[in-house]
C-alpha cells in the first residue's frame, strides 16, 4: 500500500506531520466500521480508549485501532483481546525521538524477524490492524491511477501488524500517558492482480489464524518465522477511484466509489 508523492491527482501528499512526507507501500486505507461491529469480529474482551471515527482515507501518524492479546500473566489466566487505538508509525522502545516512527509504518515481512526495530515486537507484540480495504497507486502513461483494493464479498481484512509501548521521558510512571502506543503494517511481494498495481501489500491474516498470530505466547523466533511465512497471498479486487484521495484532507465514502 503506497502514498507515492505529487500534488493533485498525481499521488497523495501525506499532511499533518512532517510537511510533504510521503509514505511507502502500505499508505493509505479504509477503517469505516463502528467499534462494535470489529468488537463481535474480532471475539474482543475489552475496548480501550473508545471513539473512533469512521475514516476513508487513514494515512501515518494518524490514530488507528488495533486488535491485541494481552497475557494476564503467569497464573495460567487466559490472555484479554483488546481493541484500542494507537498511533501508525511504530516507536521503538529503544527510540530516543519517538519522529522516528514515520519512518515505520511498514515492517517487511521478509525481515520482520531480524531487524531490530522489529524484532523484538515480533517475538511478544503482535497485532492486527481492522481495514476496509486500503489504496494502491499505479503509473500509467506517467500518471499515478489511485485505486482502491478491498475484499470482493465486503468483509473486513486484518492487516498483520505488530505493536509497541514507548516510555515518554518527561511523563512519571504512574501518569497514564506514560506510554506511547504505536504499530506498523507489515508487508509483502504482491501476486496476482495486485502485483500489476504495486509490488508489494498489506500481509492480510485470514479468520482461522487470527488467533495464532496473536498467541502472546508464541515468542520463540523460529515459530514466529512461521507464522509470518504461513499468511496466504490475499486476494483483492482492485477498483479505480478518483484523485481526491490523494489528500489527507478529503474523507468520506465517495473517496472508494468507482471512477472511469
Amino acid at each position: 500500500m503506497s502514498a507515492p508523492s505529487g500534488a493533485g491527482g498525481g499521488g497523495p501528499r501525506v499532511r499533518g506531520g512532517a510537511p510533504g512526507r510521503t509514505a511507502a507501500m502500505c499508505g493509505r486505507y479504509v477503517s469505516a466500521r463502528d467499534d462494535k461491529d470489529l468488537v463481535a469480529l474480532f471475539e474482543v474482551d475489552d475496548r480501550i480508549d473508545g471513539g473512533w471515527r469512521p475514516s476513508w482515507n487513514v494515512a501515518p501518524t494518524q490514530s488507528v485501532r488495533v486488535v491485541f492479546d494481552l497475557a494476564e500473566g503467569p497464573d495460567g489466566a487466559a490472555p484479554r483481546r483488546l481493541l484500542r487505538d494507537v498511533r501508525w508509525g511504530l516507536v521503538p522502545v529503544w527510540a530516543k525521538d519517538p519522529g522516528i516512527g514515520s519512518r515505520m509504518i511498514n515492517a517487511r515481512s521478509e525481515t520482520v524477524t531480524e531487524k531490530p526495530s522489529f524484532r523484538a515486537a515480533a517475538a511478544r507484540r503482535r497485532c492486527v490492524v481492522p481495514a476496509d480495504g486500503y489504496y494502491e497507486w499505479s503509473t500509467a502513461g506517467g500518471t499515478k491511477v489511485p485505486y482502491y483494493l478491498h475484499p470482493e464479498d465486503g468483509g473486513v481484512l486484518a492487516f498483520a501488524g505488530l505493536y509497541e509501548r514507548w516510555p515518554v521521558p518527561e511523563k512519571a510512571d504512574d501518569d497514564p500517558d506514560r506510554w506511547l502506543w504505536t504499530c506498523t503494517i507489515l508487508t509483502g511481494p504482491a501476486t496476482d492482480a495486485l502485483g500489476h498495481i504495486h509490488d508489494r501489500t498489506p500481509r492480510i491474516v485470514p479468520p482461522d489464524m487470527v488467533d495464532a498470530w496473536l498467541d502472546p505466547g508464541v515468542t520463540d523466533k523460529e515459530e514466529v518465522r512461521g507464522l509470518v511465512d504461513a499468511i496466504p497471498a490475499p486476494h483483492l479486487v482492485p477498483r479505480r477511484v478518483g484523485p481526491a484521495v490523494g489528500s489527507v484532507r478529503n474523507n468520506g465514502p465517495g473517496l472508494v466509489e468507482p471512477v472511469g
